[in-house]
């Protein structure tokens, strides 16, 4: 029994030395008669020689992305051609330096002159005579006298009422028998309602006159008398007295419409109407 640990203890002594005693550890078995042996330790007296690892086995060989189709040889662009020659005209030498003109400052704004008026000077229908006045107008602005009568028609009727009480159709009451009065320069007398008048300053005037509004006629009447042998000598008187027939004139007031006017278009204004034609004796006194 003694013999059997002895040469156990021989053969595990010159096992380990054969291993290395930095890879195996010690064992020891102790055998019973016909019993297997009892190993005591962490490792089995019969542990097979040190197996390495399996040799490395690399990862299957790398599989690159498809083989890389390089772009189409590079084609240039056509060769280079240069545009043609600016043709820049020969080099002028700039003139001799002038200087600018002394500067003038835009003259001042002339504003024109505020003319209320814009009628022509002479109207359409009294382009043929040369009386101052027009019974009849072809031209004549009914409508927009109407309108603006109709705007403006209590202002218009305060200014209509200083000229309608002045009829004048009764102004000068002629003899009802040739006993009571003789004239002795002949005359044409008219009573008549004037579309255009020459106002006091010599501008025609549109008048108004045969206007609706309202249900109301607007009429301005005047007598008119004109000498039909003005400044020759007087019927009727003896040529020692020196007799001239003369004609004499008076102011009226119409009610006149101005279409420039925004306003206010109406106003009152003063004519010159013929009104009677004299017998002037002693006519030398006036000549001298």
């Amino acid at each position: 029994m003694a013999a059997r640990i002895s040469l156990v203890l021989v053969l595990v002594g010159l096992s380990g030395s054969c291993l290395g005693e930095a890879n195996v550890k010690s064992h020891t078995s102790i055998s019973h008669g016909g019993h297997h042996a009892v190993s005591y330790g962490s490792h089995q007296p019969h542990t097979p020689a040190y197996h390495p690892a399996p040799a490395y086995t690399p990862a299957p060989a790398y599989h690159t992305t498809p083989a890389y189709k390089p772009r189409p040889a590079y084609h240039p662009a056509p060769a280079y051609k240069p545009r043609p020659a600016y043709h820049q005209p020969a080099y002028k030498a700039a003139p001799a330096y002038r200087p600018a003109p002394a500067y003038k400052p835009a003259p001042a704004y002339h504003q024109p002159a505020y003319k209320p008026h814009h009628e022509p000077a002479v109207p359409a229908c009294a382009a043929n005579t040369t009386k101052p006045w027009c019974l009849k107008d072809d031209e004549y602005p009914t409508y927009e006298i109407k309108h603006a009568a109709e705007t403006h028609y209590e202002k218009l009727l305060s200014l209509y009422a200083d000229v309608a009480d002045l009829n004048t159709a009764l102004s000068v009451e002629r003899p009802n028998t040739l006993e009571e009065e003789t004239y002795l320069c002949p005359s044409d007398t008219i009573y008549c309602q004037p579309k255009r008048l020459i106002n006091t300053e010599g501008k025609w005037r549109v008048i108004v006159n045969d206007i609706e509004v309202h249900y109301e006629t607007l009429t301005q009447t005047t007598r008119i008398e004109e000498c039909l042998t003005s400044g020759d000598a007087c019927p009727l008187v003896p040529e020692c007295y020196e007799s001239k027939c003369l004609q004499k004139s008076v102011h009226h007031r119409f009610l006149v419409y101005d279409a420039y006017d925004q306003y206010f278009p109406f106003a009152i204004e003063s004519f010159t109407l013929p009104s009677s034609c004299a017998c002037l004796l002693g006519s030398y006194t006036i000549d001298h």
